[in-house]
């Protein structure tokens, strides 16, 4: 933990019981986190995390849409007389500031949640898993379909396809790194189909397409199971804000359903896994097609191709730029990238016909 004096820290927030060890926790690659264990069994553990306000840049903004959709899934819960609640929704601990969140004299926020007991996390996707994915990220869009006000964006236009393809446009005409020329084949394969991956902002333009409050960043990682195999909740809230539905099936799919990691050079191993793909999506189904309109459902196929199509045209730009964003372990590793999504968006496609069929029957 280096300077960090979490000591201090934490005294800025209410919690309750003394501490006895502050440890580092889980293997996250945005904020720093921390099991804090208190000494006796009659007063709960802590998360104690650090937000990294480099990518969060409105904090406030960051916490209140966490403090309004905790606070709204917790009403649901108690609605539904659910049991255990305070294992299936995360609680923050209010800092003395009156807020949910402490920024120290180093402009570090901290803030702190209740450690939910007995609940582990997955790293692996395996259609079982799968399908309790789907269904639980189903159902966390559902529970926040009536959200009582509108929520921000925490980090602008983080799935705009349009916003991506300016971007892709800007490096290629600037060249930064003088790699164009051995990658003009990808941007020239990427730009025949730029239109119709572009479609969704369209169609929100033209009113046919809803934003609701997702996610955003749906791994497998990112809910808490119990110890029988059962999803606790969904966790990893920072990137929650008004999106398309899309941006909670597709992304998942896109490493979930990819038969080896994004950055896997041996493009042979790259393939679409309609095992996973099938499972997600029944599961997801199950909780959403009762408040998902008839475009949404009808378009999921095409969300399935957006992610890898989206993520290829990001690592393409920043290897064109002199790889200035994603953090790289090789010079050509986001070429790897780049190679990568492209192959997987291009088997997503040969499946088009089989996703809407497959669609269709559980409908």
């Amino acid at each position: 933990m280096g300077t960090i004096d979490t000591a201090s820290i934490l005294a800025q927030f209410e919690i309750e019981g003394k501490v006895k060890e502050v440890k580092p926790l889980g293997n996250g690659l945005i904020n720093d986190t921390y099991h804090v264990i208190t000494e006796s069994d009659d007063t709960p553990d802590y998360v104690l995390q650090r937000i990294n306000n480099a990518i969060f840049q409105d904090v406030d903004l960051l916490q209140h849409n966490i403090e309004v959709v905790t606070a709204h899934i917790r009403c649901k819960l108690e609605a539904c007389n659910t049991t255990d609640i305070d294992r299936k929704v995360l609680q923050f601990i209010q800092a003395r500031n009156g807020k949910t969140y402490y920024r120290d004299e180093a402009d570090r926020y901290w803030r702190v949640m209740v450690y939910i007991p007995d609940s582990v996390t997955r790293e692996a996707v395996t259609p079982e898993s799968a399908y309790d994915c789907g269904k639980a990220f189903g159902n966390f869009e559902k529970m926040l379909v009536d959200v009582p006000e509108q929520l921000g964006e925490t980090i602008p236009d983080f799935h705009n396809m349009e916003l991506r393809m300016r971007q892709l446009r800007e490096a290629v005409e600037n060249d930064a790194a003088g790699r164009l020329d051995e990658v003009r084949d990808i941007v020239e394969e990427l730009e025949r189909d730029a239109d119709e991956m572009c479609q969704a902002e369209r169609l929100y333009r033209e009113g046919r397409l809803p934003k609701r409050i997702c996610h955003c960043d749906t791994k497998v990682n990112n809910m808490l199971f119990d110890q029988q195999g059962q999803v606790l909740c969904v966790i990893d809230l920072d990137t929650m804000m008004p999106s398309f539905i899309f941006s909670d099936y597709g992304d998942f799919l896109r490493t979930g359903a990819n038969f080896t990691a994004e950055d896997d050079p041996a493009l042979s191993r790259v393939g679409f896994n309609e095992e996973i793909f099938k499972a997600f999506t029944r599961g997801y189904l199950e909780s959403a097609r009762e408040f998902l309109t008839p475009i949404e459902m009808e378009m999921l196929p095409y969300a399935v191709a957006l992610f890898p199509f989206m993520q290829c045209v990001r690592f393409l730009a920043d290897y064109i730029n002199g790889d200035t964003y994603y953090k790289i372990k090789y010079p050509t590793h986001n070429l790897d990238r780049t190679r990568n999504q492209l192959a997987l968006y291009r088997d997503v496609r040969r499946h088009d016909a089989m996703m809407a069929e497959f669609i269709q029957s559980l409908l």
